[in-house]
C-alpha cells in the first residue's frame, strides 16, 4: 500500500470515527478547520476529488467511507500530505490504481460533480425575507460571485450559527466579499 493511500485511510479513519456518515461540508470543515491539514478551499476541492475517485460514497449530506479504515495506525504528530487529499488514487478493493485524478477527468461525469444548492430558511414572521432574492442577486451583481455561490455560502452560514436569518446571513457574506454594507442595507430597504 502506497503512502498516500495510507494517508487517506488515515485521515477517513479520523473524520469518520464514531460515525457512519458525514455532510460534505462537515467534512470539509473538519479537514481545514478542525484539524488545520487544509485550507476551506483545498478542503472542498480534497472532498470532491475522494468522491470522485471512489473513496467516498454517497449524497453530498450523507457520505461515508468505501470501506471500513478503522485499522489504521496514526502515529503521534502525523499529518497528511495535502497533495494526496486533492490529488487521490482511484480506490479499489483489490488493487489500488495509480492514476490521480489530472489523468481521470474525462471519465467522471459534470452531471456527477455539481453540488446541490441548499436553501435558505426563511421566517414568515420577518419583513426582510420578502428581499432576500433580491438582496442574493445584488450581492452576486456586485461581488462576481455566481447566485449558487452566494446562495451556498449564506446556507452554510446559517446552518453555522443556527439562529441568523437568511438576510443576515446574506450580509455576512456580503461583508466577507468586502462589499460596502450601505449599498446592502439599501437593498434590503
Amino acid at each position: 500500500m502506497s503512502s498516500e493511500n495510507e494517508d487517506i485511510k488515515r485521515v477517513l479513519a479520523l473524520c469518520f470515527r464514531g460515525e457512519d456518515t458525514l455532510d460534505a461540508l462537515d467534512l470539509e470543515r473538519m479537514l481545514s478547520f478542525d484539524m488545520g491539514w487544509l485550507t476551506p478551499d483545498q478542503a472542498t476541492e480534497a472532498v470532491q476529488a475522494l468522491i470522485r475517485t471512489g473513496w467516498l460514497t454517497g449524497e453530498e449530506e450523507k457520505l461515508s467511507p468505501i470501506d471500513q479504515f478503522q485499522d489504521s495506525v496514526t502515529p503521534l504528530g502525523w499529518h497528511p500530505r495535502p497533495e494526496h487529499l486533492y490529488k487521490p488514487t482511484t480506490y479499489t478493493k483489490d488493487s489500488i490504481d495509480t492514476s490521480t485524478i489530472e489523468q481521470t477527468p474525462a471519465k467522471v461525469p459534470k452531471v456527477e460533480q455539481k453540488k446541490s444548492i441548499p436553501n435558505l430558511q426563511t421566517a414568515d414572521d420577518d419583513p426582510r425575507s420578502r428581499t432576500t432574492k433580491r438582496l442574493l442577486k445584488f450581492i452576486a451583481r456586485s461581488s462576481g460571485l455566481a447566485a449558487e455561490e452566494v446562495q451556498r455560502r449564506a446556507a452554510r452560514k446559517q446552518r453555522a450559527l443556527q439562529h441568523v436569518t437568511a438576510w443576515m446571513a446574506l450580509a455576512l457574506v456580503a461583508r466577507e466579499q468586502g462589499l460596502e454594507m450601505n449599498s446592502v442595507i439599501e437593498a434590503l430597504s
